[in-house]
């Protein structure tokens, strides 16, 4: 069961949404406010999964709304997606309140519904996602967010609270995660921590190298950089490494 907040000034649009999300899935729980406060107090009382926000608020912006709900410990990673009737602030929407998205008005029937629909695929807990395969959905420095499969994780390292993630294809810094916190949201036995400040994944592990007495060098699988190993974490790492060795 997914909960979803409506934030638009005009009552007639909000209500065709809500009809259009009940049609979707009549498990959905759909609330509506018109203003920043109204929401927000809304937001308090009941767990929001997904908010669609107007960018013309009765008594404010979308943005400023967002920028509010953003404060909220947990509703720091949940899904918003602004409703707007042209481009113009996207960029700002994006750099100041890390939408998932926005949809032009007049919007389309299918796309609320589309969008509706991947977004509720899953089951979600803040920004994580899972589905048959786990998935994670990241706020990047940039201000988009990126969906990230964990098979697709190399290693992480988190330098003063900007998490960089290295993966298959290239790497992503996400702002305002400790390694802790990373830690927690992953969740996955592959993904264990191998240094003060670096997680890996020992699915793609491919050698250690020594440096000295009590730091050594990983390396992975068709990618360039490596990971810390410290001697607290090698022992650890090394039984999860050769336990996914085969033996022939």
């Amino acid at each position: 069961m997914f909960t979803i907040l409506i934030v638009e000034a005009d009552i007639q649009q909000s209500t065709n949404m809500k009809k259009l999300l009940s049609e979707l899935d009549e498990n959905l729980i759909v609330y509506e406010a018109q203003s920043k406060n109204e929401a927000l107090y809304i937001s308090n009382l009941v767990s929001i999964d997904i908010f669609y926000v107007d960018m013309d608020l009765k008594d404010s912006t979308g943005i400023d709304f967002a920028k509010e709900l953003r404060k909220v410990k947990r509703y720091e990673f949940s899904w918003i997606v602004f409703l707007a009737i042209n481009i113009a602030y996207m960029v700002q929407a994006f750099k100041e309140t890390h939408c998932y998205d926005y949809i032009l008005k007049p919007y389309q029937k299918k796309d609320i519904l589309e969008l509706t629909s991947t977004l509720i695929s899953g089951k979600y807990t803040n920004n994580i996602i899972e589905n048959q395969k786990k998935n994670l959905v990241f706020q990047l420095k940039s201000g988009l967010s990126i969906k990230m499969n964990l098979d697709e994780i190399l290693f992480i390292e988190v330098i003063l609270r900007t998490c960089i993630i290295h993966t298959k294809t290239g790497k992503y810094e996400v702002r305002g995660l400790s390694l802790k916190d990373t830690l927690e949201l992953i969740d996955c036995g592959d993904i264990i921590q191998s240094y003060r400040s670096f997680l890996i994944n020992v699915k793609y592990m491919k050698k250690v190298q020594n440096i000295n007495s009590k730091l050594s060098r990983i390396y992975f699988e068709n990618y360039n950089e490596a990971a810390l190993l410290g001697y607290k974490f090698k022992s650890t790492v090394l039984e999860k490494f050769n336990e996914r060795i085969e033996v022939i």
